[in-house]
């Protein structure tokens, strides 16, 4: 979510943010449209419990109708697709933030950036919303960095095999079980176990609603476990993607570099996958998620197809970018892009606020996913409003020059 920046100025006092004329306005397409998916992903997960989020049949809205509809396309179309696409651009940000494993200033400013990004996501998580990823991104940043280094082959490679072997490994229990014995099944599924019950719903959103501080405890519970699982569970991939982001901004792929065909081919294979990503969440609505098939079968999309159907995204933006008309009317975005950081904590604070009792509406339980979609349209808009109108006075958004400062210390630069 930053683009290149200084170094310590102790060590070399030229060292500061990178210029306006120097930024990549395809990075910072990518990221605003990172940070506007991503909100269409999340928006559930601060209107209804945590439980709903993971298990979405046990939503207080039955998934029928348009309720199924809002399901279907957020699950098909933006689920998982835009923090893929973030977890890249955030590897690229390392690589920027960073240069080379052998400017040891620069690797310094990196480390102090990282330290301080994974207290801001602890904060973020505990007071505000625990389904923060900073912290993830964080922790998992101060790993990759050592490997920013490494020549594109060596990182494509490396990337691609951590996650194809990891989708592998997280699908294939799960096939073995759905094609064995159905005393097998049920004893398999059983010892998993379901992470909640219908009845567990009612009582987390009366809990979410008795107060800002039962909310603030409610949420810090959800922030350990979610934190937790993702740390063992989704690390390795969240590193690969980072690798990968790096890999793909050192061949030119993600400042419009490379051969239009290879973009071409992208869409083509991305479009493929959102149709087979689609087949899958009918399937599973019309199942009613049954396991162990939704969990094995109908998973494949996700593990399998979401990083093609990514870099098909990507690639269509890119070739719209290059189009001067797109390239004018693309601003707003490209501003959001800028402010990412700014713009993701905002989003937090806009829809807790909505959703939350004791300091905000208190709404929590009580909108279903079609009226989600009128949150996530509404912020949409008031960020590609703002946006551009901050850029049009400061040189960064709020929270990035609070960040930078933090990293930076007396070192950084009055911005122009």
């Amino acid at each position: 979510m930053t683009d290149a920046v200084s170094g310590e100025s102790d060590l070399s006092p030229m060292l500061r943010p990178v210029a306006k004329s120097d930024r990549h306005l395809s990075l910072d397409i990518l990221r605003g449209l990172g940070v506007m998916g991503i909100l269409a992903v999340n928006a559930v997960g601060f209107a209804q419990p945590m439980a709903v989020y993971i298990s979405p049949e046990l939503s207080p809205f039955p998934l029928v109708g348009h309720e199924a509809t809002a399901w279907w396309v957020v699950h098909t179309f933006f689920h998982y697709k835009f923090v893929t696409l973030f977890s890249m651009l955030f590897g690229v940000s390392i690589l920027l933030v960073g240069g080379e494993r052998s400017d040891l200033a620069r690797g310094a400013l990196l480390r102090r950036r990282l330290s301080w990004l994974l207290v801001i996501g602890a904060l973020h998580g505990l007071l505000l919303w625990f389904g923060d990823i900073l912290l993830l991104y964080a922790c998992v940043g101060l790993v990759v960095m050592r490997f920013r280094s490494w020549p594109p082959r060596k990182l494509f490679t490396v990337s691609l095999f951590v996650i194809l072997l990891g989708s592998a490994l997280a699908v294939a229990p799960y096939l073995a079980v759905e094609n064995a014995p159905p005393a097998v099944q049920q004893d398999v599924m059983e010892k998993i176990g379901q992470p909640s019950t219908p009845g567990e719903i009612p009582l987390s959103i009366a809990e979410m609603r008795q107060g800002l501080a039962p909310a603030m405890v409610h949420n810090a519970k959800d922030w350990g476990v979610l934190q937790l699982s993702s740390l063992i569970v989704f690390s390795w991939r969240t590193g690969a993607l980072m690798l990968l982001g790096m890999a793909l901004f050192k061949t030119g792929f993600l400042t419009g570099r490379a051969p239009t065909w290879v973009y071409a081919g992208l869409i083509a294979l991305g479009a493929a996958g959102l149709v087979w990503s689609g087949w899958e969440n009918h399937a599973k609505l019309i199942t009613n998620f049954a396991k162990p098939q939704a969990l094995g079968r109908y998973q494949l999309a996700y593990e399998f197809l979401t990083l093609p159907i990514t870099l098909g995204y990507a690639s269509l933006a890119i070739l719209l970018i290059r189009s001067s008309l797109v390239r004018t009317l693309s601003r707003p975005l490209a501003c959001l892009g800028q402010m990412a950081f700014t713009n993701y904590l905002t989003q937090s604070l806009i829809m807790t606020t909505i959703f939350w009792s004791g300091r905000g509406l208190g709404l929590f339980g009580q909108l279903d996913r079609v009226q989600l979609w009128g949150c996530v349209v509404a912020i949409w808009t008031l960020q590609l409003i703002w946006s551009p109108i901050w850029l049009s006075r400061f040189r960064m958004g709020p929270l990035e020059w609070i960040w930078r400062r933090l990293s930076y210390g007396k070192g950084l630069e009055r911005a122009g």
